[in-house]
C-alpha cells in the first residue's frame, strides 16, 4: 500500500516490555526496497487531528490489539528519517512505556491497522542488535534497552 510522504507525521508509539524476559512487543512488517526481509515497528501510530499523543496511544493500542494500557510513562520524543519502498519519510514520535491489559501470548499475536490488514507482532529480544530485521524508529533503541533494564530488575 504506498503511503503519502509529502509531510511530516506526528507519532506515538509504545514500548511494551515482556513481562519475564528481556523483550519486547513489536510488529513484524514484510519486506520492503530497503529491508529485504522485513522490518520491526514499534507498537503505536499516528495521532489524529484535535488528539494528544497521549491519547493517540491509547487509541491505536485499543483498537490496533484490542488492549488497554497499564502504568503508562511518557518516556522521549525522537525523530525518525527514513525510506519506505524507495520513497522518503520523516516522523515525529512520542514515546511512550507501559504494559498490556490482556498480554499477549508467547507467540505475540497479530494487530489490525486501520486499512484491516492483519500484522504479526512479536516478542524481539533486547539484544536483538544482532538480528537481520531492523527496528524502527531506531533513534528508540536506546529508551528501550534503558527501559527493558529497568524492568528486567
Amino acid at each position: 500500500m504506498p503511503h503519502d510522504t509529502s509531510f511530516i507525521r506526528v507519532k506515538a508509539m509504545l514500548v511494551i516490555p515482556h513481562p519475564s524476559i528481556p523483550a519486547h512487543l513489536v510488529s513484524a512488517h514484510a519486506p520492503t526496497l530497503e529491508n529485504p526481509r522485513g522490518f520491526h515497528r514499534l507498537i503505536g501510530g499516528s495521532v489524529e487531528f484535535g488528539e494528544t499523543h497521549r491519547e493517540a496511544i491509547i487509541r491505536e493500542v485499543r483498537e490496533e490489539l484490542g488492549a488497554r494500557i497499564t502504568d503508562l510513562t511518557y518516556r522521549d520524543t525522537v525523530e525518525n528519517f527514513f525510506r519506505y519502498d524507495g520513497e522518503r519519510g520523516h516522523e515525529i514520535i512520542a514515546l511512550y512505556s507501559g504494559g498490556l491489559d490482556p498480554t499477549p501470548g508467547e507467540d505475540g499475536g497479530s494487530l489490525t491497522e486501520s486499512d484491516g490488514s492483519v500484522v504479526p507482532v512479536a516478542w524481539r529480544p533486547i539484544d536483538a542488535a544482532t538480528d537481520a530485521v531492523p527496528l524502527y524508529p531506531a533513534a528508540a533503541e536506546r529508551l528501550i534497552r534503558s527501559v527493558l533494564t529497568r524492568t528486567a530488575r
